[in-house]
C-alpha cells in the first residue's frame, strides 16, 4: 500500500488542519479541529466517508496509508506545552530565538536545520523509550 503524506498545520486562529499531500489521488482528504487529535479524527473520518462513497458508486478506490507530518511551526507550537524553546534549543543546538522565529512563521528552517531538529527529537524519544524506574 502506498504511503501519502498527511500534513498537519496550525492556523492563525489556533485550530489545526490536516490535508493529504498527493496530487495524483482521485480524491482529497481534509480535517480540521481545535486540537491535532480532533483534526486527525475528522481527517480519518473523511477518508472513510470517501471510501464508502466510492464503494456505493462502484468506483475504484486507491487505499493509501496516511503518514502524518508536521510543518515546523505547527510542531513547535503544538509541543510547546511540553517542550520549552530553551529545552529544545539545548536538545537540538538551534538558537532559541531562531526556534521562536520558526514558531511564529516569521522564518522557515532550511532542510538541513529541519533534519537536525528531527534527528535530535528522534534521538531524545529513543532515549526516553529506554528509561526504566526502580
Amino acid at each position: 500500500m502506498r504511503q501519502v503524506k498527511a500534513v498537519i498545520e496550525r492556523a492563525s486562529d489556533g485550530t489545526y488542519s490536516i490535508y493529504s499531500d498527493a496530487d495524483d489521488l482521485g480524491y482529497l482528504v481534509t480535517g480540521t479541529g481545535k486540537s491535532v487529535e480532533d483534526a486527525k479524527r475528522y481527517f480519518e473520518g473523511g477518508y472513510e466517508d470517501i471510501k464508502k462513497s466510492y464503494a456505493r458508486h462502484n468506483e475504484p478506490f486507491e487505499e493509501v496509508e496516511m503518514r502524518y507530518v508536521y510543518d515546523m511551526a505547527s510542531f513547535l507550537a503544538y509541543y510547546s506545552k511540553v517542550l520549552s524553546l530553551a529545552g529544545l534549543s539545548r536538545l537540538t543546538g538551534v538558537n532559541p530565538q531562531q526556534l521562536s522565529h520558526y514558531v511564529t512563521g516569521r522564518r522557515n528552517p532550511s532542510p538541513k536545520t529541519v533534519k537536525k531538529i528531527m534527528d535530535s527529537i528522534h534521538a531524545f524519544g529513543k532515549d526516553l523509550s529506554t528509561v526504566q524506574f526502580a
